[in-house]
C-alpha cells in the first residue's frame, strides 16, 4: 500500500458543496462580503452543453442586480409567445392558441433560454471580479462530522467534512457514446445527461472508494467550517450525511429531451409550444440560442425495469426519442443533422423533509425539491434558494444580525418548494395526458383546461408571485402567525407594494441629473438593507419640514444606521437610504435636503445617486411610480426593504 500524506486543515466560514448554479449563486452573494469561502465539486469539468436553459422574470431581475443580466440578455433566445397545438376532430394536431410566454407588465425582463454553461460562465467571472473564491473541482467530500455542543456558539466551527482530490479520470462522468453524422458524413460523438438524470444511479460512493484507494495522488484535507451548504443535486452527498429525505412520488412518465438543429415543416419551430397529440403523447418545443431547439418529448414505448422502480436508461437513444417525437409532429417531418445534448428523465416531484440543521448546515436547490423541467423551474427556484440564503449567512458571519434570521430560510423556501411542487403536480399531468376526445370521456386531459392551468401558471413560473410570511424579517399587518411583540406594517400606505413579494420596478429620474432608472436597478445586491422613503410633495412646507426631521434623526451619531455601520466603512455602508419625492425635479435642489439623504465622502463629495423624483422624463414617459404602488402623494411612506429586494415593511413618515 502506498504511504499516506499528512491531511491538511483549512477553517472557513462556509463550504459549499457543488458548483452548479445554486452554489455558484451562493458563491456570488458571499464574494461581495470579503467571507472566507470555499466551493467545491467532484466534477472534473464546468457544463458546456446542454442541462438546464430557461431563466424566469425574477431570475433575470437577481441577475441584474449583481450587475450581469446584460450578457446572459444578448445571448439568450427570447421566448416571446406560446403557441397551443392539440388534435382536431379528425385527430390532426392543429395550432389551436397563442398566448403570450410572460405576462405583459409583470417584470421589466421576460423568460429567456441560454444553456447553463454560459450562466455558470457569467457567475464564475462576478466571483472572479469581488472576491479570490474559486471552484475546486474534482473534489470529493467523503467524511461529516458535527459537532453538536458548538452548534449555538456562530463564531465556532462546529463542522468537520473531510475531502479528497479525486483523478482527471475518475472526476469525468461516465456517458453513453452515441454518435450523430456530421458535415462530413463522418460518426460524430453526443454528449449525454443521463449522467445528471435522475435515472442515473448515484455513483458518489463508488468516487469515495476510488479515492480513498489513490490516497497518494487524493491527499485527504480536514476543512472545518463555520456553515456547509449542500448544493449537490438530487443524490445529495450532504442531505445523506444528515439523514434527510426527499418526500413524494414519480410518474409513470418518462420523457427524453433532445438539442438539436431541426430540419422540419412544422411551422411553429421557433416557437415555444405544448403539443398535444391524439394517441402518441406530448412534445414541448423551446427554441434556444445558436439555432438550436429542445425539444422535451413523452416516450411511449419505453417500459419500467425488473425492480418496478426506476426505467432502464442504457435502451433510450437519441434515435427513439426522435421516432417518439415524429409520431406526435405527423403529419410535420422531423430530422435532425446535428445533436448538441441529449438524456431523459422520470418525473418526480419531491420535497426535502428538512431543509437545515440547526442552522449551520443547509440544503438548497435539486437537494431539497426535484420537478419535472417543463415549466423551467428547476435552474431558477435553486438559484433563488440560495439568493434567499446568501445575504443572512453573510449577515450572521460579520455581526450585522441575529442568527435567529437564518431560521427564516427554511420557512421561507420550504413554502415556495411545496408551492412549485402542487402546481407542477397538476402541470405536468396535463402535459403528460391524453386529450380528451369529448366533454363525455373523464379519462382524456381538457384542452380548455390545460390552457388556464399553462395561463395562471405564468405568474407562478415567472417568480413573481413568491410572497413569504409573517417572520422576523417580514412584518405583515395581518397575519394569524404575528407574534404579540412583532413589528407590524402598515400595508393601506402603499397597496402596490406587497409586504413579502419583491419590490416592483417603475421608472424615476435622478434628481441630480434627469436621468431615468427603474427603481429596481438601484437594489444592487451588495447585502445592504434599504430604508426607501417617499415623502411626497417636497415643495410643500409640510412635507419639506418633516423630510427635515427624519434626516436629522439618521443621521445623527446616535442613530441606527450609525451603530450598524463599521467605523471603517461608509455611512450607508450596512443601510442605505434611498428617496423618491412627488412632484417636479425643478422644485427641489438636492443640496438643501439633510446629509443623511445624500452623504458627503472626504475623497467622492456628495453622492449624486440617492434622490430621485417622480416626474416626467425628457426621452421615457413618466413612470407615475406614487400611483403604481399606491402611495398618497399628501402623506407619503417609507419602505424597509431588505438586501434581497423583498419589502420588511410599510410605514408613515
Amino acid at each position: 500500500m502506498p504511504a499516506t500524506l499528512p491531511a491538511l486543515e483549512d477553517h472557513v466560514d462556509v463550504l459549499i458543496v457543488g458548483a452548479g448554479p445554486a452554489g455558484l449563486m451562493l458563491a456570488n452573494w458571499l464574494s461581495r462580503f470579503d467571507i472566507k469561502t470555499r466551493i467545491v465539486d467532484k466534477r472534473g469539468t464546468k457544463i458546456f452543453n446542454g442541462q438546464a436553459d430557461g431563466l424566469q422574470s425574477r431570475t433575470l431581475e437577481i441577475l441584474d442586480s449583481f450587475d450581469f443580466v446584460d450578457r446572459v440578455w444578448r445571448e439568450s433566445n427570447h421566448m416571446i409567445e406560446i403557441c397551443l397545438w392539440n388534435p382536431d376532430e379528425n385527430g390532426k394536431i392543429r395550432r389551436s392558441d397563442r398566448i403570450p410566454d410572460t405576462i405583459p407588465g409583470i417584470s421589466r425582463f421576460q423568460q429567456v433560454v441560454l444553456h447553463q454553461g454560459r450562466i455558470e460562465r457569467f457567475f464564475l467571472d462576478s466571483i472572479k471580479e469581488h472576491s479570490d473564491i474559486a471552484v475546486e473541482r474534482g473534489v470529493l467530500p467523503t467524511a461529516f462530522e458535527f459537532d453538536d455542543a458548538k452548534a449555538a456558539d456562530f463564531a465556532a466551527y462546529p463542522i468537520t467534512v473531510t475531502v479528497r482530490t479525486l483523478s482527471e479520470e475518475d472526476a469525468m462522468p461516465q456517458q453513453q457514446q452515441q454518435h450523430h453524422k456530421n458535415d462530413d458524413g463522418q460518426e460524430a460523438p453526443v454528449s449525454d445527461g443521463l449522467f445528471r438524470s435522475n435515472l442515473a444511479a448515484d455513483d458518489t460512493d463508488d468516487l469515495i472508494r476510488a479515492a480513498e484507494t489513490n490516497a497518494r495522488i487524493n491527499q485527504a484535507e480536514s476543512i472545518k467550517a463555520k456553515f456547509v451548504v449542500g448544493c449537490d443535486g438530487a443524490h445529495s452527498w450532504v442531505r445523506r450525511q444528515l439523514g434527510y429525505k426527499l418526500e413524494g412520488d414519480s410518474t409513470d412518465y418518462i420523457w427524453g429531451v433532445l438539442d438539436i438543429i431541426p430540419i422540419t415543416d412544422f411551422p411553429d419551430i421557433r416557437q415555444r409550444c405544448a403539443i398535444h397529440s391524439a394517441s402518441a403523447g406530448s412534445v414541448m418545443v423551446i427554441p434556444r440560442e445558436n439555432k438550436l431547439v429542445r425539444l422535451y418529448i413523452q416516450l411511449q414505448a419505453t417500459e419500467h425495469g425488473q425492480n418496478g422502480g426506476k426505467v432502464d436508461r442504457s435502451g433510450i437513444t437519441p434515435e427513439i426519442i426522435l421516432r417518439s417525437a415524429q409520431q406526435i409532429l405527423h403529419p410535420y417531418k422531423l430530422d435532425y443533422s446535428y445533436c448538441d445534448w441529449w438524456t431523459a428523465y422520470q418525473i418526480g416531484q419531491r420535497v426535502g423533509n428538512c431543509f437545515s440543521l440547526k442552522e449551520r448546515v443547509f440544503l438548497a436547490g435539486d437537494a431539497v425539491h426535484t420537478h419535472s423541467p417543463k415549466a423551467g423551474q428547476g435552474m431558477n427556484v435553486s438559484m433563488q434558494d440560495t439568493y434567499n440564503l446568501g445575504w443572512k449567512l453573510a449577515h450572521v458571519v460579520k455581526g450585522y444580525s441575529d442568527a435567529s434570521i437564518l431560521k427564516t430560510y427554511e420557512t421561507e423556501r420550504k413554502q415556495i418548494a411545496q408551492e412549485l411542487i402542487a402546481f407542477d403536480h397538476r402541470f405536468s399531468r396535463l402535459f403528460s395526458g391524453r386529450p380528451a376526445k369529448d366533454v363525455m370521456d373523464e379519462e382524456g386531459i381538457s384542452m380548455s383546461e390545460f390552457k388556464a392551468a399553462f395561463e395562471k401558471g405564468n405568474e407562478f413560473a415567472s417568480g413573481i408571485a413568491v410572497n413569504y410570511s409573517s417572520s422576523v424579517i417580514i412584518a405583515k399587518q395581518s397575519d394569524a402567525k404575528v407574534q404579540s411583540n412583532q413589528v407590524i406594517g402598515k400595508q393601506q400606505l402603499a397597496t402596490g407594494i406587497v409586504v413579502g413579494k419583491r419590490m416592483p420596478s417603475v421608472k424615476v429620474l435622478n434628481q441630480s441629473d434627469a436621468r431615468p432608472w427603474h427603481l429596481q436597478e438601484l437594489l444592487k445586491s451588495n447585502g445592504r438593507w434599504r430604508i426607501i422613503v417617499f415623502p411626497g410633495q417636497l415643495a410643500t412646507r409640510t412635507n419639506m419640514q418633516r423630510m427635515q426631521e427624519l434626516g436629522a434623526k439618521l443621521g445623527a451619531q446616535d442613530s441606527f444606521i450609525r451603530r450598524y455601520t463599521p467605523l471603517e466603512q461608509s455611512f450607508d455602508s450596512v443601510i442605505e437610504i434611498l428617496t423618491v419625492h412627488a412632484g417636479s425635479r425643478k422644485d427641489v435642489e438636492l443640496l438643501d435636503l439633510p446629509e443623511a439623504f445624500h452623504p458627503f465622502d472626504n475623497k467622492i463629495g456628495w453622492d449624486y445617486w440617492k434622490v430621485y423624483a417622480d416626474d416626467q422624463s425628457y426621452h421615457e414617459g413618466h413612470g407615475q411610480a406614487y400611483a403604481n404602488y399606491g402611495i398618497d402623494s399628501a402623506q407619503g411612506a417609507s419602505i424597509i426593504v431588505r438586501p434581497d429586494q423583498y419589502p420588511y415593511r410599510l410605514s408613515s413618515l
